[in-house]
């Protein structure tokens, strides 16, 4: 067993007006087993009222115990929640369902302090409840998300420009797993972003990464930009110059890489389902949606997302802050709890998911 594997996992509050604290409040409650050796970075106030939401009448309120150092989740008692604080502890909670700067510092510090104790060597690494994108702009943080705000930390610790430490998101679930060329951009900047070098780049890591968590090279569908992965050039000539080229390369390096395939078409391809196994382990998709409405589509409950090309350890449960649902009690902590199942494991499996 790794190092890694004995060492805890941090679980980051995410947007406090969100369902983060809740879902966490119900992972420590319902799930012991898969909470243990895992403890939360965030703010008292808001973990206590989150917890506070799932007190029925004449139960008793769930716990909450106050750590200085990842090494003492130890010494607490099964379902009782370890909270390390980061940042000054509040005095009143903010808004429930509202982006406010507030909340969204209070989820960027959790995760800063976690990704640098993970880089450090502290824990094995980090499970991150949701955080909305709009908090995070309005708390001055200069990154749309966790994967971008990882990757600046990874680069500044290892003391190289961010152009140097190229991460990519991967959405998987039991039936489908998705790699994205491009992440957080508008649809304009996604199709730019489909150029040889990037997603050659983006073939290199999967492999890296999937080979890793499999104990094998994986077999890697690419799916088109275009309709028809552009139908020979009548739609698009992206396939023929970029893509192809790239797939090209990538098989010359060993990379088990098939393509392009048909957007609409290669994710029922790769799925895997009780009766037939999937034709690819993996598909490199070309943008954000056409990716993850696949996966997202199959049910959020077990997706969970992982962050490849880190130096460390990073999941997350496939789905937002859910400001709607945020203080009804109503919030399903499946995700969470799969998210901390597959940190776990590639803990186990001897570290981060790096290219």
């Amino acid at each position: 067993m790794s190092a890694d594997a004995l060492r805890p996992l941090a679980v980051t509050l995410g947007d406090p007006a969100g369902i983060g604290g809740e879902i966490i409040a119900k992972a420590w409650r319902d799930a012991p087993d898969v909470t243990a050796g895992c403890f939360v970075v965030g703010d008292l106030v808001h973990l206590r009222r989150a917890a506070a939401v799932l007190q029925g009448p004449g139960q008793p309120s769930l716990p909450i115990a106050m750590i200085e150092a990842p090494d003492e989740v130890g010494h607490v008692p099964p379902r009782c929640i370890p909270l390390l604080q980061v940042g000054p502890e509040r005095v009143a909670a903010v808004p429930w369902g509202r982006v406010d700067p507030v909340a969204g510092r209070i989820a960027a510090d959790a995760v800063v302090w976690a990704a640098q104790a993970a880089l450090r060597g502290d824990i094995a690494g980090l499970v991150t409840a949701p955080l909305h994108k709009e908090a995070l702009a309005a708390a001055g943080v200069d990154f749309p998300g966790h994967t971008e705000l990882l990757q600046a930390e990874a680069a500044r610790h290892a003391g190289v420009d961010i152009a140097r430490l190229p991460v990519r998101m991967m959405l998987a679930n039991d039936e489908l797993r998705t790699v994205l060329v491009s992440i957080h951009v508008s649809l304009r900047d996604a199709i730019a972003a489909v150029t040889r070098e990037q997603v050659l780049q983006t073939l290199r890591i999967t492999h890296g990464a999937l080979s890793r968590m499999l104990g094998r090279p994986p077999r890697i569908g690419v799916a088109g930009l275009n309709p028809h992965a552009g139908e020979g050039g009548l739609f698009g000539r992206e396939e023929l110059e970029v893509i192809a080229p790239a797939i090209g390369a990538a098989r010359a390096e060993g990379i088990q890489a098939n393509g392009p395939h048909a957007p609409d078409t290669v994710f029922m391809r790769a799925r895997a389902t009780a009766g037939r196994p999937g034709e690819f382990d993996v598909v490199v998709a070309m943008y954000h949606d056409q990716g993850l409405i696949p996966v997202k589509y199959l049910g959020v409950e077990q997706g969970v997302n992982v962050t490849l090309g880190l130096p460390l350890v990073r999941t997350s449960p496939d789905h937002g802050t859910a400001f709607d649902l945020a203080g009804t009690g109503r919030a399903d902590p499946s995700s969470l709890l799969q998210a901390i199942r597959v940190a776990r494991e590639l803990a186990q499996a001897g570290g981060p998911a790096t290219s």
